[in-house]
């Protein structure tokens, strides 16, 4: 049997893959273009991608395909409609990220709700050498205890963020973004109103029809000038123009994304503008990527294809 991956660059060289050499011969490629996928699939039985699009024009020659395992939860880059056509199995992998997704997710908030960023370059640029006083007071922040944390989305990822911060002291409320979950031991509310009360707002959804560019100029002006906006979901959930315009009026007191409508980040992009990191924290799309996670996501994967064999 015949493993290729098509883009193992994804999931970081720092991954060991040895496990996937005892089911067969493993063939590795960094990156795939659409026609660099369709020689290099020829002769596959199993294909790992991550980003790859699978439809007729990249795996059309593949005539020994049997399962094509996606290296990710989301899978909107399978043509299912063909690969059910051709009798091609796929699997998808979910749960794997959701520790890592929460602990970036408090990373990113307390880096902006602490002012961590102004203290830091605070002591490094030696002004608190012999400075008057031993504490510096310029950038006042407040106790996460007592605040409302208010998340979009309350799937794992958005649960597992939902019970740190109420460890924290919060109060947290959530908004169903397909309108039919309600979850036990939550409180379910109308967006507006989670935009209303909320201190953070927090978004852990699905790109669904019904998320799509959710977060928009109205949505950021409902929110509290005080307020610390959060992505973690899909970057095209927020208006990113709609976004800028609220940081540069003061809609919001500071914003922290680890996705974006388009990635890698492109040269149009208008929170590029913005260079205040007290302000924006922008990550590329790390927060599922520690170590743990990656690993659980490969062996996951491998015990997919040992179980389809």
């Amino acid at each position: 049997m015949k493993i290729v991956f098509l883009d193992t660059k994804t999931i970081g060289d720092d991954i060991d893959l040895s496990v996937f050499d005892t089911l067969g011969t493993v063939v590795k490629y960094g990156f795939s273009t659409e026609e660099e996928a369709r020689q290099r699939t020829r002769d596959a039985d199993v294909i790992v991608l991550n980003k790859v699009e699978v439809n007729e024009r990249s795996i059309g020659e593949a005539r020994k395909l049997k399962l094509v395992c996606v290296t990710a939860t989301g899978t909107n880059n399978l043509d299912k409609d063909y690969l059910a056509e051709r009798g091609i199995a796929w699997r998808n992998v979910a749960g794997y990220s959701t520790e890592s997704v929460a602990q970036h997710t408090f990373a990113m908030l307390f880096y902006l709700l602490e002012k961590l960023r102004y203290y830091d370059d605070y002591v490094k640029t030696e002004r608190y050498v012999k400075d008057v006083s031993f504490t510096h007071f310029a950038k006042a922040f407040h106790e996460l205890s007592g605040m409302t944390f208010g998340i979009i989305g309350l799937g794992n990822i958005g649960k597992r963020v939902a019970d740190i911060a109420g460890m924290f002291g919060c109060r947290v409320i959530y908004y169903s973004t397909s309108g039919r979950h309600t979850q036990p031991g939550y409180t379910r509310v109308s967006l507006e109103k989670l935009l209303l009360e909320s201190d953070i707002v927090s978004v852990h959804a699905p790109l669904t029809e019904q998320t799509m560019g959710l977060m928009n100029r109205e949505a950021f002006r409902r929110m509290k000038p005080s307020a610390i906006f959060l992505n973690l979901g899909r970057g095209p959930i927020v208006v990113e123009q709609d976004l800028a315009e609220a940081l540069r009026e003061g809609q919001i007191a500071a914003a922290g994304l680890d996705v974006l409508s388009k990635e890698p980040m492109q040269p149009d992009n208008p929170l590029r503008e913005i260079k205040d990191s007290e302000r924006l924290l922008i990550t590329p799309h790390i927060a599922w990527a520690s170590v743990e996670a990656r690993n659980r996501l490969m062996n996951t994967i491998a015990e997919q294809i040992r179980n389809f064999l």
